[in-house]
């Protein structure tokens, strides 16, 4: 059975046609509705047989789900520098936020020293996704206990016209005002955001629960 049989047996239409809506600025005709637990095992099982790399290496993929699955495998390889290889290969094809917002991969998280250069070189990308995926990983890993000020610094320098781009760039924000808000709400009272970053983002940390609601009223009068 080919992957495209093993999307097909399992694929449902009402799923397809809610994920379309998600995604509109792909072609609808590229997604199959697979859901994503599904999509995970059809990735363990790639990752398990020698179709692996032939699968990694067969670029671009015609379906969303396959983009999908994709990264489920590339985020399993647990050896750091082939893992590296393996995103930056895909990157350039990946054409949506679904698919550049999933999981850390485990290799990155137990090397973020290592990681931190790709993370900036991804974050300088043209390409929306690739820089999407960079500020991305710049939330999830360099937030906690590695976060360092001028982290916030690389984020708001990030500028762009793109949708994605700049609702990632105010979910970072979002995000640091819930961790470091210290240091992230200075930005916010000298409005060194795009305006449209900067009223999302306020948006977004006022309807986390990570906020308290002290903060809260105060981020309201930063609108």
């Amino acid at each position: 059975m080919t992957l495209y049989d093993r999307l097909i047996a399992v694929k449902d239409d009402g799923y397809r046609d809610f994920q379309a809506k998600l995604v509109p600025n792909i072609p609808p005709e590229t997604i199959l509705g697979v859901q994503t637990p599904e999509l995970r095992k059809i990735a363990k099982e790639v990752s398990a047989c020698a179709v692996r790399d032939a699968f990694l290496n067969d670029l671009p993929h015609k379906y969303y789900e396959e983009n999908l699955i994709h990264f489920f495998v590339l985020a399993g390889i647990g050896d750091f520098d082939a893992c590296v290889r393996a995103v930056e290969a895909f990157l350039p094809y990946v054409d949506c936020w679904p698919v550049s917002d999933q999981a850390t991969p485990k290799a990155f998280r137990k090397n973020r020293d290592r990681l931190l250069p790709y993370v900036k070189q991804w974050i300088a990308s043209e390409h929306v996704y690739t820089a999407r995926f960079g500020l991305r990983m710049l939330m999830n890993e360099y937030l906690d206990d590695d976060f360092k000020p001028e982290y916030l610094d690389l984020a708001a320098s990030k500028t762009s016209e793109d949708y994605y781009l700049k609702m990632m760039v105010a979910w970072y924000f979002a995000t640091a005002l819930a961790k470091q808000y210290d240091a992230a709400v200075p930005y916010f009272e000298q409005r060194r955001l795009d305006e449209w970053v900067h009223k999302k983002a306020i948006q977004k940390a006022v309807e986390s629960f990570r906020v308290t609601d002290e903060r809260k009223a105060y981020l309201k009068t930063l609108r």
